[in-house]
């Protein structure tokens, strides 16, 4: 293996290692026993940068985060007081004799940062909040209607707008005294009725106070107003209206409502003597953060509640292959098997009526006819009716036939209709499934209300600034012009937003816009948005956790990550970082190196050190693949494929620049480029969901595309991607892969269990009958920990077992079901070697690099690159049909460079049976096995989107304009412009003793 000079360079940062004389400055963990751990005892020094590598299943995971990080965060639960514990529940304590010198721990694990379609990288890092400030402080408004400067109103210029309405006009003077906060607020309303207030309005309806007296929920929010006078404009009315006007101001601290009570235009007009235009009657409250949350239902646009999105009737989901003639199923919500149908028949009466048949593909159809059978006609048709004799004999009904005249209202509009006229949720999800989201009409997707977006700060309103990308945005506030006064009111707030941007550019991320939802992030994006977050609080004397935040981050970005622990190291904090990246082990102040192999066959330490110690240990599977005695190899031969190839012409997705994209067929092809350039968009955003509604009839929306050639020449596509295998703990590898349906048979066919009369069903978890009632069959008891993570305890009537005694009685080669399901694959390989069926299915298990994770694991434990392996090996199991295309997300996700030379193995073997495999990946050693490498780039965001590079890797070597051909050039060269190993370690010696 070899490594660029130039690279090396710049991370001589390496710290000297305290010495053990002084153990204060060392974590000293003796005896860990979790999961796999063998009695483990470890040094590791505290204040450095450390990293914990091995093969997958070693125990990297069991020591880091189960063992390390638990028992840091329980000794700080246990440091609060009584009172803070008996919210948060007793914390299980790791299998380990003791550990000395812990700090408290945060962990930064590689999940996906929230579900919440609220939740934004703006939100996630706090810059909204500190935006919302900002605005609520110097931003200036303007009049949402003519444009001008809104300004504050005195009570002369609210009466004199007043009295421009018409005579006789019948109005309201209402002040608000509370808005949209929970309470039952007795103090208040018994106060204004000593003051003599006697009409009010609570949550929009009137109360008369010597009447009723209003019973407020406490955990609601409300809204009271006091109704100050009633009256009908003329013209001698303007002093009494004076005076009521000035007492409201004074009541609801500057603001008045005027409430016209006209029937044909009743309406409300709000002023205030804050801010107000007085041409168009508009007038806001004082300016609150709140006002600019699209979170809160003070700020949030009234139609899409914030989202900036409605659910509306999608027209390509209707017809998502307009190639298709209606009978041949080109209209979804047409069965156009049952031609005897009411809606069939009205439909082919329609199609009839515009010179079309029902055989003819939709595209041909003029175009008044494709208006007509999505948004309806007022054109009038004639419509015939019949049910055959053969219908009405198979029915049990009467045959019929008559003719009416009609008119047809259109396929999205009784979709509509009937979404939101249905109480059914079955029917809601039906009628969902043709329908999208689509930007809300009112706000135009930027989610405020119009009068909050006219609040500006520069010549921009805050949701225009939310759609920088990180880079923007830092250029923007660095040349944003502010007066004294502003500089010094945001002084603060200013200095927040600016760490946080240029904590999230530190860590390759500057190419992510700041409204870019939570949940489309990788995890390795929302991994590093975290790491910027920690960062930017500057904490001291913590041990930190990553589970490899080098997920999604392109060789050239490797850089900037390392800089980040450098600069979390340098604080003063222990950066502990569970990994396999190369240039991370190669820069870390001390390495464990976890083995020798995975699952039981794991769980040691093999080497505690420097890189130097690493290195010198003949053991290390790590150290021979640094040393280059084992690689993975460069291809003799790349593949030449079918000679056929898929295009997609156009895609103009997110980044994506109207590229045009020929993917060649029966070859392995990867997607490579630096984080953000538009690989996801390409593949899992436009091509992926273009096969799956064209072969698997999904109803998923493509991104923008003009058209795809020789979609024919595929007939199965298969997406393998990072998310989990099940959201709750009951799901497992073994009931993902429908291994578990096997091993309940083979039970159920016991001599024991046919004595007792136990079904397949005996021995499922998720079923009454063989479960342990006590824990359902989850096996533990979940424990809430508010503002911490749920803790898992073990179910105390079956131990974790999942099983009722009776069920546990059943054995098979002397173990019951728990006892199989705590198996690893490697162990069930063997355990049923004779069982061909469960064997077959453990075997793709196996070759896919999934040995050592146990049958019944949660699925809530396994990380996003074991999901997608275990995924892999569930497609492996069934027969491909050698034009099948598979489609995967970054697969060496959680993988040691020897799992990495397995997943190879079977890659290849899917393609040399005649099939695709299309590769999203940042991964060196998977580019250069590639037959056809696409690089996009050339940087992220809006400066990426386009194909920098195409061909074999050695074609993109050549490529100087690419940075992952410059990388991929150092690795398929031999010797040129590189070091070996050994001669970097003997120059760092060298140095060292020269100082």
């Amino acid at each position: 293996m070899t490594v660029i000079v130039d690279e090396l360079e710049k991370f001589e940062r390496h710290l000297e290692l305290p010495t053990k004389e002084d153990p204060r400055n060392w974590i000293f963990v003796e005896e860990a026993n979790e999961h796999n751990l063998k009695g483990v005892d470890v040094w590791i020094p505290r204040d450095r940068f450390v990293v914990i590598t091995g093969l997958s299943g070693s125990g990297k995971s069991s020591l880091a985060i189960d063992t390390l990080f638990v028992e840091g965060q329980r000794r700080f639960v246990e440091s609060l007081s009584s009172y803070a514990r008996q919210f948060l529940g007793q914390l299980e304590k790791p299998r380990v004799k003791s550990i000395s010198g812990l700090s408290p721990a945060i962990c930064i694990e590689q999940k996906t940062s929230s579900h919440n379609p609220r939740s934004t990288v703006a939100t996630v890092t706090e810059i909204m909040d500190y935006l919302r400030i900002m605005f609520a402080t110097i931003g200036k408004p303007f009049c949402p209607i003519c444009g001008d400067p809104i300004q504050a109103l005195s009570a002369e210029e609210i009466v004199e707008n007043i009295m421009k309405l018409k005579d006789g006009t019948r109005l309201r003077l209402i002040a608000p005294v509370i808005t949209n906060e929970k309470g039952t607020h007795k103090k208040l309303l018994n106060q204004l009725k000593k003051d003599g207030f006697v009409r009010l309005e609570v949550n929009g309806r009137e109360v008369l106070l010597d009447e009723e007296f209003p019973e407020l929920d406490k955990n609601y929010r409300h809204d009271i107003s006091i109704i100050l006078d009633r009256l009908i404009l003329k013209a001698d009315i303007e002093g009494r209206l004076t005076d009521s006007v000035e007492k409201a101001l004074e009541k609801g601290k500057g603001e008045v409502i005027i409430d016209i009570l006209d029937k044909d235009d009743p309406r409300r007009i709000t002023y205030n003597e804050f801010a107000g235009c007085p041409k168009d009657g508009i007038s806001i409250p004082e300016l609150t953060p709140r006002m600019f949350s699209f979170n809160s239902p003070l700020g949030a646009c009234q139609e899409c509640m914030g989202l900036g999105v409605v659910l509306q009737v999608d027209p390509d989901l209707l017809i998502p292959d307009p190639d298709l003639s209606i009978n041949e199923g080109g209209l979804t919500t047409l069965n156009a098997e049952n031609p005897d149908s009411w809606g069939y028949q009205v439909i082919e009466a329609l199609v009839k009526n515009y010179g079309a048949t029902m055989d003819t593909p939709i595209k041909k159809f003029p175009k008044p006819l494709r208006e007509a059978l999505l948004y309806g006609s007022n054109k009038t048709f004639k419509l015939k009716v019949s049910r055959s004799e053969e219908e009405a004999a198979r029915k049990n009904k009467n045959a019929f036939s008559y003719e009416v005249n009609r008119k047809f209202e259109g396929q999205v509009n009784i979709i509509l209709r009937r979404y939101n006229s249905t109480s059914s949720p079955g029917m809601r999800r039906y009628y969902e499934q043709f329908m999208s989201d689509r930007e809300c009409a009112s706000c135009h997707g930027m989610k405020l209300q119009p009068i909050y977006l006219n609040v500006r700060v520069g010549e921009l309103n805050i949701m225009e600034i939310s759609k920088f990308a990180v880079k923007e945005a830092i250029r923007y506030f660095e040349s944003l012009n502010l007066t004294e006064k502003e500089k010094q009111i945001t002084e603060q707030v200013m200095k927040e937003i600016k760490s946080r941007l240029s904590f999230l550019a530190s860590v390759g991320l500057e190419y992510l816009t700041l409204d870019r939802k939570a949940s489309t992030l990788s995890g390795g994006e929302s991994q590093r948005i975290r790491l910027a977050t920690q960062i930017g609080s500057r904490l001291v004397g913590v041990l930190y956790v990553l589970d490899e935040p080098s997920i999604g981050l392109h060789q050239r970005d490797n850089e900037r990550l390392m800089r980040t622990f450098f600069e979390l190291r340098d604080l003063g904090n222990t950066v502990i970082v569970i990994e396999h990246d190369e240039d991370t082990i190669r820069n870390a102040d001390y390495v464990v190196d976890m083995g020798l192999e995975a699952g039981i066959h794991g769980g040691e330490v093999v080497v505690a050190g420097t890189l130097s110690d690493v290195l010198d240990t003949q053991e290390s599977l790590t150290a021979k693949y640094l040393r280059g005695e084992l690689s993975i190899p460069v291809p003799k031969v790349r593949r030449k494929g079918s000679g056929k190839s898929l295009k997609i012409i156009g895609a103009s997705l997110n980044n994506l620049k109207n590229i045009d994209v020929e993917i060649p067929l029966g070859r392995l092809i990867v997607v490579s480029g630096v984080s953000g350039s538009g690989k996801s968009s390409l593949i899992t955003g436009t091509l992926w969901p273009i096969l799956s509604r064209r072969l698997n009839g999904s109803q998923i929306r493509a991104g923008k595309h003009k058209k795809v050639e020789n979609l024919n020449l595929i007939d199965k596509a298969i997406m393998i991607d990072q998310r989990p295998i099940g959201r709750t703990p009951r799901s497992n590898p073994s009931t993902y892969t429908k291994l578990f349906d096997e091993v309940r048979k083979l039970f159920s066919n016991l001599p024991d269990a046919k004595l007792r009369g136990y079904k397949p069903g005996r021995f499922s978890f998720n079923v009454k009958g063989g479960r342990c009632e006590s824990c359902q069959g989850n096996g533990y008891n979940k424990i809430e920990m508010s503002f911490l993570s749920d803790v898992y305890v073990d179910c105390e009537v079956c131990k974790g077992k999942r099983f009722n005694r009776e069920t546990l009685e059943i054995k098979y080669k002397d173990k019951n079901i728990s006892e199989v399901l705590e198996m690893s694959v490697d162990e069930a390989l063997e355990f049923f070697e004779n069982v061909p069926r469960i064997k077959r299915v453990l075997k793709t298990l196996e070759s896919v690099g999934c040995g050592y994770i146990k049958l019944g694991q949660r699925a809530t434990t396994l990380s996003g690159g074991e999901s997608q392996r275990i995924k892999l090996s569930r497609e492996l199991s069934k027969r491909t049909t050698g034009n099948t295309i598979l489609l995967l997300d970054e697969p060496s996700t959680g993988l040691h460079m020897h799992d990495v030379k397995k997943l190879l193995e079977v890659l290849h073997r899917l393609v040399d049976k005649g099939n695709t495999v299309i590769i999203i990946e940042h991964n060196l050693e998977i580019i250069k096995n590639a037959d056809y490498v696409i690089d996009l780039g050339p940087e992220g965001g809006d400066l990426g989107g386009e194909i920098i590079a195409e061909g074999t890797p050695e074609e993109i070597a050549s490529r100087q304009n690419s940075y992952t051909g410059r990388f991929l050039s150092t690795i398929l060269t031999n010797g040129k412009t590189t070091v070996t190993v050994k001669q970097q370690v003997k120059k760092r010696r060298k140095k060292k003793n020269s100082r």
